[in-house]
């Protein structure tokens, strides 16, 4: 079989890319290791930027959305016994994030590829992506499905296929570049059949380490508590969860305030990386998502910077189509680290300034407790958060432009 764009991974980044390359009339073929369940299910982030948002509004993909998501206009930081309110609306020029999970956007694109009739194949294990040198006429990707080894032949082949994928080894490594910081820490992460009490995300740092009170609706919660490193979901019962956020959300003027508990129906931990893979090119075989770059998720950049990336693709393929010109391909690498390398260090940012190392010394708890009380006191330093927080936009034309399908809320 061939196709013009071999997309390896339907996750959000694979599965957008081809929807936008359909709507642009440019074949592909999307191979995921997982089987459809799974892929529908698997938890991972619930904060959409603009950038996202617009995307998906532009390739069809928004109407759920809209009508399930939940805007915000702000984030709440907690710290030292009280709160401070980070308004986007006022710091980010109007705007805003949008509360809708991972797992639902992917449903919404799964089921816009099947009604296209474009080819999606689950459970097609990819275990070798190659190219025959950096001037190759085509990509020949090998994998296996229903039982038998097959093999697809693709003019550009993209990996979507996540940190642990195998299309970035098809980079010689000779010319591969890997920048990467790791944390002695972890995120256990649980979801509650609760509605939370609070109208936008809270970040709390505190003595006892960090927590975070995020949604996934108005009757689920999406709650998460730093765990040493090693930490098994098993080793905290319910009711330490419950009791452990309460002591790290506590505000001293409101000693009352709690969340609202209700049944945890999912448990899991989350090491915490930052992770760079460069070049994001080579020859036909490029690189997107989490196969090139991986963020801690305390500034929710992940999903955002997939995005990016296959929305610079998309325009960059469009562009060869049309042109002959391979001139935005040639730069799309460049083009994308330059947003990757800003969401990096604002995740960074978000990260040590949040967080307690357990080697953290009293020196460096006032020197976290000082930047936030800056954060609070300094309309400079609150529009900077604010605005890496909503997403750097993209420049140039966004998707669904040509039909006029651009919101701002």
């Amino acid at each position: 079989m061939h196709t013009t764009v071999g997309i390896i991974g339907a996750g959000p980044a694979g599965l957008l890319l081809a929807r936008l390359l359909h709507q642009e009339g440019i074949d592909s073929v999307v191979l995921e290791a997982r089987d459809r369940e799974y892929v529908e299910q698997r938890q991972r982030a619930g904060i959409l930027e603009q950038v996202t948002v617009d995307a998906l509004r532009g390739a069809g993909a928004g109407e759920r959305m809209d009508r399930e998501g939940i805007v915000h206009h702000g984030i709440e930081l907690r710290f030292g016994g009280r709160s401070h309110r980070v308004d986007f609306a006022d710091l980010a020029s109007g705007r805003g994030v949008m509360v809708y999970a991972q797992t639902e956007m992917v449903k919404d694109l799964i089921a816009l590829r099947l009604a296209d009739r474009e080819p999606l194949s689950f459970e097609a294990e990819v275990h070798k992506v190659e190219a025959e040198g950096v001037d190759a006429d085509h990509v020949t990707v090998h994998y296996r499905h229903e039982g038998r080894e097959q093999i697809l032949t693709c003019d550009w082949a993209v990996g979507c296929d996540g940190f642990y994928g195998v299309t970035k080894n098809a980079i010689p490594e000779s010319l591969r570049r890997t920048f990467e910081r790791t944390y002695p820490y972890s995120w256990l992460g649980v979801l509650a059949a609760a509605p939370p009490v609070y109208d936008e995300l809270i970040y709390a740092h505190s003595d006892r380490g960090f927590a975070l009170a995020s949604m996934r609706s108005a009757t689920v919660s999406r709650l998460y508590l730093q765990v040493p490193n090693g930490t098994a979901p098993t080793d905290w019962p319910d009711e330490q969860i419950w009791a452990e956020l309460d002591r790290r959300f506590a505000l001293g003027h409101d000693p009352a305030w709690k969340l609202t508990r209700g049944p945890i129906t999912a448990k899991s931990v989350l090491p915490m990386r930052s992770h760079v893979t460069e070049p994001m090119r080579h020859g036909r075989i490029l690189l997107a998502g989490d196969a090139a770059h991986i963020v801690p998720p305390t500034g929710a950049k992940g999903l955002n910077l997939a995005t990016g990336d296959v929305i610079i693709l998309a325009r960059a393929l469009t562009h060869l189509k049309h042109t002959g010109s391979t001139e935005l391909l040639d730069a799309y690498s460049e083009t994308c680290l330059e947003r990757v390398w800003r969401a990096e260090h604002f995740s960074y940012f978000m990260t040590t300034t949040l967080h307690t190392d357990p080697d953290q010394s009293a020196f460096d708890t006032r020197l976290q407790l000082s930047q936030l009380a800056r954060i609070a006191s300094s309309r400079n330093a609150a529009a900077e958060l604010a605005q890496n927080y909503v997403g750097v936009p993209i420049p140039g034309r966004p998707p669904g432009s040509r039909t006029g399908c651009r919101h701002r809320w």
